[in-house]
Parts: C-alpha cells; sequence; structure tokens
C-alpha cells in the first residue's frame, strides 16, 4: 500500500531526476507554482494532505512518464528511491536557429545532423526534441538558457503551450486557443501582451510543448 509519505517522496525524486524545484515541475505541468511545495502536504489542521489526480495526471503528462511507471516505481523503491528508467538523448538546438533551413521535416519532426544531444529520462517518443531559449525576449514565461522540449507526436488542445514554425521561417512559443479551417489563433505566454491570429497556409508546422526546464 502506497502512503502519503510515498506519494510525496516520488514526487520530489522525480523533480531531482530531471533537475527541476517542485515549483518548476509545476509549472512546467500548467499548476500553480506552489502545488508541491511541502506547505502544501499538511493542512492547517495538522492532517496528511494529498496531491490530487488532476495535478499528478498533469506533471505525469508533462514530463512524459505514465502513470502506470509512476504508481509501480513508488511501490517498488517506496521513500525516495525512485528507479526512473534512464530515457534516451534527444536532440538539442538553440531556438534561434530552427528557423533556418534542414533542421526539420514538413511535420516538425527533427532532421539532419547538426544538432547537439541532452539527456532526457523517462521520455518515450521517437521525434521529440528541445529548444534552448537563446535570449530574454519571452521573459518571465521563458528566459535565456531555459530549455523546452516539444513533441510533434502530442496532441494539441486549447490552453497548451506550443511552437509553431511560420514557412516564413519565424519560430514562436505560444499558447494555443483555437484553430479554423484558415486560421490559428495564439496567446502569449505573458496575458499583458496581445496574442497573435495566423494564417493556417502560414504555419508550416505546431506541436506541443511537453517539458519546460528552468
Amino acid at each position: 500500500m502506497l502512503t502519503h509519505q510515498d506519494i510525496w517522496a516520488a514526487l520530489d525524486a522525480l523533480a531531482v531526476r530531471f533537475s527541476m524545484s517542485p515549483s518548476a515541475m509545476a509549472r512546467a505541468a500548467g499548476l500553480d507554482p506552489t502545488t508541491f511545495n511541502k506547505s502544501k502536504r499538511t493542512g492547517g489542521d495538522g492532517k496528511a494532505r494529498w496531491p490530487s489526480t488532476e495535478s499528478l495526471s498533469k506533471v505525469l503528462g508533462a514530463l512524459g512518464v505514465s502513470f502506470e511507471d509512476f504508481a509501480a516505481q513508488t511501490a517498488k523503491s517506496k521513500a525516495g528511491r525512485f528507479g526512473m528508467e534512464m530515457g534516451a538523448n534527444i536532440p538539442l538546438i538553440d531556438m534561434g536557429q530552427a528557423g533556418s533551413d534542414g533542421f526539420f521535416d514538413e511535420a516538425g519532426r527533427p532532421v539532419g545532423e547538426n544538432w547537439d544531444e541532452i539527456r532526457m529520462p523517462g521520455l518515450r517518443d521517437n521525434h521529440i526534441f528541445a529548444l534552448q531559449i537563446s535570449d530574454d525576449f519571452m521573459a518571465p514565461a521563458l528566459r535565456a538558457g531555459d530549455r523546452i522540449v516539444i513533441s510533434p507526436a502530442a496532441s494539441i488542445a486549447r490552453g497548451d503551450r506550443i511552437v509553431a514554425k511560420l514557412r516564413s521561417g519565424e519560430v514562436l512559443a505560444k499558447i494555443f486557443k483555437s484553430m479554423s479551417a484558415s486560421k490559428v489563433e495564439l496567446l502569449t505566454l505573458d496575458p499583458n501582451f496581445p496574442g497573435r491570429t495566423i494564417a493556417l497556409k502560414d504555419v508550416q508546422w505546431m506541436a506541443r510543448i511537453v517539458w519546460i526546464s528552468q
């Protein structure tokens, strides 16, 4: 039987595996940054507070870890010895390079040999890749040095963070709002700035951001 301590210890170990703080892991999943903080693990009356199934689902989805693996490994290793698979190397380039020809096919899958690599545990997607943010243009949501992991195979829903490459060569990191037969509507990562409507004919590919390293 899994205990309250086991679940929280496994979430902490998951953050360590992905080189993230619990707060950064929550942000990567689109949750409030305090969702996994230690202060949220007990109520004001001292009773144990469990993470919600919705929060678990979102963070495991963002990291590419199945719930079955999370539960099995938590039960196996108990508090702290989280035996996640080592994963594989995935392609990495600077976001400033991503607009150049020769890095992607028409579906947004990485091609060519001029990529670096990073190690990502737990992700199972043959076409997944990472972009490194090259400046602070999208601060505070994304800053220079942050890495975003993108999956061309992942489905996209309203509110998902995405990367889109336009046929002009421009590469955008936005939030998906809606899409019609002729256009796509995107929101900015910073809600203080206006969104953008783009004709579908101008979009080469669009793919979901599944993880952010900050």
